[in-house]
């Protein structure tokens, strides 16, 4: 089994500018079953991929592939022509919510938003606008979504993932990928890998993910990645601590940022007190959440996690 994503999931591609073409080539390289692209200003057009497939994809396929995706004026005829279930949001920042937005409104399963930059006004409105929609949001400021060997969906690097028991949860994308090399070299492999994004305001947080993870009975263990900011982590230790029965492995980033100063991400600053590095780590600790001192012991730490 895998969370969020799996072999049967079909993606729309939000924004076809080059960031979109770009990832919606890897993407289909790695064998995502890519199956239009929403563009106005393109409508009725044709894109055009080819190339060599990511052998560290989804196995059993050619070695080159050549894919034509329509392009459609709006996400609700892309689904009525294409049958797609998800999407992925390329779209420049002042638009980005309102792509969010008309994808609930086409009732899509899932939307991965990894556009940077959104206006936190913009996505206090989109999720006050799904939050009676059954339609899940990952991001945005997020590296995406991945099941290794099924379906990629973001600009994470497909061939450090590889299929195992672990699930993985990150604020931070490039450590996202760091968390997930140390699994792929210490044997453990991931079942699925979510990038919920460093944004203050976001679709998909820790407990949300953590509770999928707990009822997915491939999943073993857990390695959650936080960092400064906010108060998603106490939450997610509190949640740990009263519901999870599955190891749980952690790490935040940040131990050394002055407060008061945005450290990379829009929701990474210390503030009114709140959202220190060492409250998130007391906190993660109290729930018997193995913790690393690094982000170089992150795999080793969720080893020690499963015993």
């Amino acid at each position: 089994m895998s969370i969020l994503v799996g072999k049967d999931t079909r993606v729309l591609v939000q924004g076809l500018g080059k960031t979109g073409q770009f990832h919606t080539d890897k993407a289909i390289a790695y064998g995502t079953q890519m199956v239009g692209a929403v563009h106005p200003s393109r409508k009725g057009s044709v894109a055009h991929f080819e190339g060599e497939v990511d052998q560290s994809g989804v196995p059993g396929r050619d070695d080159t592939y050549s894919v034509d995706l329509p392009v459609f004026a709006t996400v609700r005829e892309a689904v009525a022509e294409t049958g797609a279930n998800a999407s992925v949001v390329y779209v420049p920042p002042p638009f980005a919510a309102d792509a969010v937005m008309e994808a609930a409104a086409a009732g899509l399963d899932l939307v991965v938003a990894i556009t940077e930059g959104v206006p936190v006004a913009d996505m206090i409105k989109a999720k006050r606008y799904l939050a009676d929609k059954a339609t899940r949001l990952v991001g945005p400021n997020c590296p995406g979504v991945i099941t290794p060997g099924e379906c990629k969906i973001g600009i994470m690097p497909g061939y450090i993932h590889e299929r195992g028991r672990v699930g993985v949860v990150s604020r931070s994308g490039t450590l996202t990928y760091e968390a997930v090399y140390q699994l792929t070299l210490n044997d453990l492999g991931q079942t699925t890998a979510v990038g919920i994004g460093g944004d203050p305001v976001n679709g998909t947080n820790f407990v949300d993910m953590l509770r999928m993870f707990e009822d997915d009975p491939e999943t073993e263990g857990v390695i959650m990645i936080g960092e400064i900011g906010g108060t998603a982590e106490e939450d997610a230790a509190e949640f740990v601590a009263t519901s999870m029965s599955k190891p749980v492995a952690g790490f935040i980033a940040g131990t050394t940022a002055p407060p008061g100063k945005r450290m990379g991400h829009a929701g990474a600053i210390v503030s009114g007190g709140k959202g220190t590095a060492a409250a998130k780590i007391e906190a993660m600790t109290s729930a018997g959440i193995v913790m690393a001192q690094t982000p170089s012991d992150m795999g080793e730490a969720m080893a020690r996690a499963l015993g």
